[in-house]
């Protein structure tokens, strides 16, 4: 129920899944399915860097922090949301929102972070080989994996604190399945001016400064790459890489159409739904798929992990 001419909520309802009441029950069990993927996925992930001394280096340390996010994000969103397609309960306490979209914008922060982090490993490892090692020290891959970490959970509570100082005294129906900044804040009476041009402007500079630095370390790298002689060569310096760009493009391209633009605007909510489950949530699973079918260091470690755990079941 719609809660008006009030100056305090104190819940909101979650009503992006509840216009499908007669397919929750399949709907409980694909994203069931996709959690425990994205968990077991990400976890091989770990378990296979962590195992495997031949990966204790700069790029899979970084690879490890991604797939901490990947098990983190959906974490924030798809419990709570599992509960409600079974329950048939769709509230959140007003506390509960504030901490889901902490955590899901900190994390979705985080990962821009990491992602412009990797690129520049990438680009280190290619253009200065020999340096890399001196370059890419522990402390110095502690000092940026930390900074991704503080930047996102930062910019998060900057986001958070003004999206929930509104006044919300229109509607407490959220036009999604969990908490984020764009319906939240479409449901404030009061204005959303600065809080919107806060997104725009301090979430865009971060953005952009970690976009840009991507995209020309992957200048830097294709220049690079382009330089060598043999085709072997090309392969193993691209073989690097290959795995960091369609994650790149695939998350990249769903935030900047869920933030970028104005919250006021009229749009589809049906759309916004979908592609918000795209980096909420299928993202997430699709990482520990990609980076073990391209990178044949994981394979050849996840390999070995099922071989090792085959031989110990037989004994």
């Amino acid at each position: 129920m719609d809660i008006y001419n009030l100056t305090t909520v104190t819940q909101f309802i979650l009503i992006g899944l509840s216009d499908l009441p007669e397919v929750r029950y399949p709907l409980f069990v694909v994203f069931a399915i996709i959690y425990q993927v994205t968990l077991v996925g990400n976890g091989a992930i770990l378990l296979a860097i962590g195992t495997e001394k031949k990966l204790h280096t700069p790029m899979y340390y970084f690879l490890v922090n991604l797939s901490l996010l990947d098990i983190f994000c959906p974490s924030a969103i798809v419990p709570k949301m599992l509960e409600n397609l079974l329950t048939e309960q769709q509230s959140i306490s007003f506390l509960g929102c504030a901490f889901q979209l902490y955590f899901l914008v900190a994390l979705a922060g985080t990962e821009v972070f990491l992602l412009a982090v990797m690129a520049y490993d990438r680009y280190v490892a290619i253009c200065f080989p020999l340096r890399y090692m001196l370059i890419m020290t522990k402390v110095r891959c502690i000092q940026l994996t930390a900074g991704t970490w503080a930047a996102g959970f930062l910019n998060s509570l900057l986001h958070t604190v003004s999206t929930f100082r509104l006044s919300f005294c229109k509607s407490n129906r959220v036009n999604q399945y969990y908490c984020d900044i764009p319906p939240v804040m479409a449901l404030s009476c009061s204005s959303t001016y600065v809080a919107e041009m806060l997104v725009l402007v301090v979430a865009g500079i971060l953005g952009i400064s970690a976009f840009l630095i991507t995209f020309v370390s992957y200048i830097y790298i294709i220049s690079t790459i382009l330089k060598i002689q043999s085709v072997e060569g090309k392969h193993k310096a691209f073989s690097t890489c290959a795995s960091h760009l369609p994650v790149f493009c695939l998350f990249y391209g769903t935030t900047i159409f869920t933030y970028c633009r104005p919250f006021s605007s009229q749009h589809s909510p049906a759309r916004d739904r979908l592609i918000s489950m795209l980096y909420g949530v299928i993202t997430p699973m699709l990482n520990p798929m990609i980076y073990s079918l391209k990178n044949v260091e994981v394979k050849e470690a996840l390999r070995r992990l099922l071989c090792h755990r085959t031989c110990l079941q037989q004994l």
